[in-house]
């Protein structure tokens, strides 16, 4: 028969050689994957401090007969950075979950965490851009409440969808031809066309976002069941452990009860006890009486074992009988 033993060693060996690399790969691929989860969710609070900065800048613009060119330029150079920035998340997030669907062969635990990670960052980049898009739509509707103001003051009287056909045409001629040529006039037409202009460069940015929104929406909306399956496993487990809790907390009152309740006696096993004692203090007292005390007392100075039974043990006052 030949010796099958070194053989057997050598592929352990091999396969322990095997496992360890899988888990340094897993553990190398788990490092990069959360240095992007990291990157992207810098850009994302990027992304909200230029939203924030031109939310500010819109009320600049707002509150300004005629707004400093230089604010202008301060609110495209934001709105070309968001535009940058959320196109990048856009793209690595997408690429991120073409990676997950395709990738097999990592562990299910390395999974569900990308998983989670990826639909925890793509549900805070649609808030981030929901917040623009709605700071966006309100500076378009208050710039043209304040068109539609001017236009009253020159004597024009528009409604809502006469002024909405102003814009969608993209020429404010069409009321403001039959002007009066007055100073007040000259002002109010003025604020008019800049106010049309900011306006015009807004649905644009609007435009070019929409798609990347509606993209990532439907992202975050398929990423629904994964996310419910993660909240239903986590309330899964918290149960578990309040249940663990309860019978843990159960345990330790009945041992603590246990402790404080001695364990029944026989009435046998106590008149045994009872003889023996007598039988002892009847031999070490010279006048060979027995002592007439209450059972209980005899207990109270019994030895630890049938062993100790001696004059000797007895000096000790305070021995108690162990638990039967």
């Amino acid at each position: 028969m030949k010796d099958r033993l070194e053989q057997l060693k050598a592929t352990q060996d091999t396969d322990d050689v095997e496992e360890v690399e899988i888990a340094i790969d897993n553990a190398a691929f788990m490092d990069d994957f959360f240095l992007q989860i990291e990157e992207i969710r810098q850009n994302i609070d990027k992304i909200s401090d230029n939203v924030e900065g031109a939310k500010k800048i819109y009320s600049v613009i707002l509150s300004a007969p005629i707004p400093e060119q230089k604010t202008k330029d301060d609110l495209e150079q934001l709105t070309t950075d968001i535009k940058k920035l959320a196109n990048n998340v856009r793209n690595r997030l997408k690429s991120m979950e073409q990676s997950m669907e395709r990738d097999d062969t990592r562990s299910s635990a390395d999974l569900r965490i990308r998983k989670s990670q990826h639909s925890v960052l793509s549900r805070k980049f649609v808030d981030v851009m929901t917040k623009y898009n709605e700071a966006q739509v309100d500076f378009r509707e208050r710039s043209k409440g304040r068109i539609q103001r001017q236009l009253e003051i020159t004597g024009k009287s528009t409604t809502d969808e006469e002024l909405e056909e102003m814009l969608e045409s993209g020429n404010p001629a069409i009321f403001t031809s039959g002007i009066i040529d007055s100073q007040i006039s000259k002002q109010a037409l003025n604020e008019i066309e800049s106010r049309h202009k900011d306006i015009v460069r807004l649905e644009s940015s609007i435009k070019e976002l929409h798609d990347m929104f509606m993209d990532i929406a439907m992202l975050v909306e398929n990423q629904g069941e994964i996310t419910d399956n993660i909240e239903i496993s986590v309330m899964k487990a918290v149960d578990h452990v309040e249940k663990a809790r309860e019978e843990t907390t159960k345990a330790v009152k009945y041992q603590s009860r246990a402790r404080k309740t001695p364990a029944p006696t026989s009435s046998s096993a106590i008149m045994v006890l009872q003889m023996m004692a007598t039988s002892s203090l009847a031999a070490y007292s010279p006048s060979r009486q027995v002592l007439s005390c209450p059972p209980w007392t005899l207990l109270m100075i019994l030895p630890a074992s049938p062993h100790d039974l001696s004059v000797n043990k007895f000096s000790t006052p305070n021995r108690t009988l162990p638990f039967m």
